[in-house]
């Protein structure tokens, strides 16, 4: 059974803004974008993801 891309966030109130998930992704696959308000949230990219989990597990709301 093939992993599924991880969901970080489903909106926007489900993320902090930590910068975890962004520094223990192993393949740089994370970036953190800045929203019209300021408050950055990250996107993976679905290319580099090697669906280890280790941005879900790390994540201190999840």
């Amino acid at each position: 059974m093939e992993k599924i891309l991880p969901v970080l966030y489903k909106a926007k109130n489900e993320c902090c803004g930590c910068t975890a998930c962004f520094a223990v992704c192993p393949k740089s696959a994370i970036t953190m974008i800045e929203d019209e308000e300021g408050f950055e949230y990250p996107i993976i990219n679905a290319a580099k993801c090697v669906k280890c989990y280790m941005c879900v597990n790390v994540c201190p709301i999840k």
